[in-house]
């Protein structure tokens, strides 16, 4: 199971920031601004957040797997088709439904571990499941970024759709594996009222809407500020070719350190101080790339990715636990809204804001939106019971690791 949703996660989000390296290459080829240039990522994005909700629902209905395996089929053929574009608008247009086919794997995973694995299990598995989508991001970018000086930014697009056929294959051979090894996973059949009836329970819960809020603004902090890095370290004082400026892609690394690692700060410091000092190192990081010294900018990077991630596992697993069984796959599909439509707007701002003010000003409206998202967290912390771990007890056994989620 660790297997297959790394796998896949590597695969999907390979696929999604692909563009994101050669975004400057994309502007000059069609003579277009950055900000427009960034719809290359943002449509994708804004595709699999227009779709997150109904496939959630969808997977509801039809089973976990069966989406998870159709989202990974279509989503490497689009990738596969998308260097062959004859146009920016046609580009764009595949891109979407790229975007809106690789909805299917982050909308339902969590739901899907959850049901499989346990509360015992799951932790660990959602980890794994976000170190792979950081890995893949990382290496889908550093693909992008490496072939386009020799081969050209499609043959670059080209490169990362490979890399996702690849690692789709072993996710679905682990997953036909697995299924064949373990009892059949438990699915939930739901109504469409039913489904509304989940969407209604998770727009009513405080503690959720917290999360949803840090998936958007977090996300939408963190996507910006890359998305403007592919301007920035190529233009001057830094003008860094884009094979070079790819490098900085790396600090994924430590996101997929970070968030392996966040179940034990949970244990250690409880869910509200791990989440609220996540953003804080974010921000901190961010803080550090107002730098024109090259290193202090990718140690920015390194730390600010360490504390995006962080963040966003300590939130994802929380909604999973905190949502009502029922609505579970709306809960965290809704999460996944957010932390797409982040995606999408912020990058698409953040880069419409560096080429009208600079990098100081993208960094400046970055510190601003987490510092809403820790605010939202420490005011639903206050009322939440279970924010801060307890020594194990022989409590509610429907719950048994709610405190470490």
């Amino acid at each position: 199971m660790t297997l297959a949703v790394a796998a896949a996660g590597i695969a999907s989000f390979a696929l999604l920031y692909a563009p994101q390296p050669v975004l400057p290459r994309i502007a000059a080829a069609y003579r277009i601004d950055p900000g427009t240039a960034s719809l290359a990522v943002s449509v994708a994005t804004a595709g699999l957040a227009i779709a997150v909700l109904p496939i959630a629902t969808l997977s509801e209905i039809i089973g976990r797997r069966r989406v998870i395996i159709t989202s990974l089929v279509c989503s490497v053929l689009l990738g596969l088709a998308i260097p062959f574009a004859p146009n920016y608008p046609v580009l764009l247009v595949l891109r979407g439904l790229q975007g809106a086919a690789i909805a299917g794997f982050p909308g339902v995973a969590a739901a899907f571990l959850v049901e499989k694995l346990g509360a015992r299990g799951v932790a660990g598995a959602v980890g794994a499941m976000v170190a792979g989508n950081t890995i893949g991001g990382m290496l889908g970018r550093l693909a992008t970024g490496f072939t386009t000086d020799r081969f050209g930014w499609q043959a670059a697009l080209g490169s990362s759709a490979v890399l996702s056929l690849a690692c789709a294959s072993v996710a679905l051979l682990a997953l036909r594996a697995q299924r064949r090894r373990s009892e059949p996973c438990h699915r939930v059949r739901s109504s469409g009222r039913g489904a509304l009836i989940g969407i209604a329970t998770a727009l009513r819960q405080p503690l959720l809407l917290a999360q949803y809020g840090v998936a958007l603004l977090g996300m939408g902090g963190f996507v910006a500020l890359y998305n403007a890095a592919a301007f920035r370290l190529t233009a001057e004082p830094l003008n860094l070719s884009p094979a070079v400026a790819s490098l900085v892609f790396l600090a994924y690394a430590m996101g997929a350190v970070s968030s392996s690692f966040a179940g034990r700060l949970v244990a250690a410091f409880g869910r509200v101080r791990s989440l609220v000092g996540a953003l804080m190192i974010m921000a901190a990081g961010s803080a550090l790339t107002l730098s024109t010294t090259l290193w202090l900018v990718v140690v920015g990077f390194v730390v600010l990715t360490g504390g995006f991630f962080a963040a966003h596992a300590v939130s994802s697993g929380w909604t999973a636990f905190a949502a009502n069984p029922a609505g579970r796959a709306q809960a965290s599909g809704l999460y996944t809204l957010g932390y797409y439509v982040g995606s999408s707007v912020g990058g698409t701002v953040g880069t419409m804001v560096y080429a009208a003010a600079g990098w100081g000003a993208v960094v400046g409206l970055v510190a601003a939106w987490l510092a809403v998202a820790g605010l939202g967290v420490l005011v639903v912390g206050r009322t939440e019971p279970s924010v801060t771990p307890t020594a194990p007890r022989r409590a509610d056994p429907r719950r048994p690791a709610a405190s470490r989620a």
